[in-house]
């Protein structure tokens, strides 16, 4: 557990050391743990400044208090060498039937109840729904593991990567029969604490926090979009979300508002082009988005100042 008071003092110091804000949205690669060398070509342009890679908890902690950071010290030795920057997003979500990454012990031991939950997840334009898996973040127990692997990794890793990111606050659950313990006050809450141990962790390297939807909430009105904004502006933490597309109805009636409203107010604000985003059109011409259409809205409207471009994105195939 971490309490909040103090907190923005020390955040104002570290202030002082975090890189200058750029005038337009940098440009990273975004990408999977065990991906890197297949897009070392691009990561390698001039106009690309480092890479975002996921790791997902499992790999991270194969065994209770026993951690594996081989992957990323790996991957952050390859872009040392191509003086490119590293963000690393440590993923306790997962959209596929069968991803259940997160350690075993967490399933297998009745302490952590579980230790995931089934979600529905429907990505992209016209995509089917799918089922994947989240961390009980809503279980204080399962939550203390996740704050454990936070610790460990900021222990090996702050100052040497430049970001770390949580993944999205979406999940999207049984609302007939949800998980046992589950509230959206509890996963709200839940949430806001492992941001907060996060930047407490960290007290040199950049720390994001990806928020595009809240479970029970539709334009803030449980003021969960507007508490967690507010937090971070006060607190020196950077916010984001896995998916730019320009004036989307859902996106404006959650997080982009809040995003155009906190400009120049946040410490960081990372935004990504994934693959689903890939397959959103433009209603005006009924056509994919642009590089520029991406980054246009990115900048102006969601203040936004690094895009993670997921390796698939057309413009990335051109030199």
């Amino acid at each position: 557990m971490v309490k909040i008071a103090g907190l923005a003092v020390a955040v104002a110091l570290l202030a002082v050391s975090l890189p200058a804000r750029a005038e337009k949205p940098r440009n990273f690669i975004y990408t999977s743990a065990g991906d890197l060398d297949e897009a070392m070509n691009v990561i390698s342009r001039q106009d690309i400044e480092g890479a975002q890679i996921v790791y997902n908890w499992r790999a991270l902690e194969p065994e209770k208090d026993k951690y594996d950071f081989s992957a990323i010290e790996k991957d952050l030795a390859a872009l040392d060498g191509l003086k490119k920057k590293l963000f690393i997003q440590i993923q306790d979500r997962f959209f596929e039937p069968d991803a259940k990454y997160v350690p075993g012990y967490l399933m297998s031991d009745p302490a952590y109840g579980g230790g995931l939950s089934p979600q529905f997840d429907n990505p992209g334009e016209n995509k089917p729904i799918g089922s994947g898996w989240v961390a009980q973040q809503w279980n204080p127990a399962v939550r203390q593991r996740y704050q454990a692997l936070l610790a460990a990794l900021a222990a090996r890793f702050d100052g040497r990567v430049f970001g770390v990111n949580l993944p999205e606050t979406a999940i999207d659950l049984d609302e007939k029969a949800p998980p046992k313990g589950f509230s959206c006050d509890n996963y709200f809450a839940g949430e806001l604490e492992n941001l907060s141990f996060a930047r407490k962790a960290f007290t040199k390297s950049h720390v994001v926090q990806y928020v595009n939807f809240w479970p029970c909430e539709w334009d803030n009105d449980h003021n969960y979009m507007g508490r967690m904004f507010e937090f971070a502006s006060a607190n020196g933490v950077g916010l984001g979300g896995p998916d730019i597309v320009p004036g989307r109805k859902a996106q404006m009636k959650n997080s982009y508002p809040f995003f155009n409203k906190y400009k120049g107010k946040l410490s960081l604000v990372a935004m990504a082009v994934q693959e689903p985003t890939l397959t959103y059109k433009n209603p005006k011409t009924h056509k994919p988005f642009s590089k520029g259409e991406f980054a246009r809205f990115a900048e102006d409207y969601l203040g936004a100042d690094i895009i993670f471009w997921s390796t698939a994105t057309p413009w990335l195939k051109t030199k």
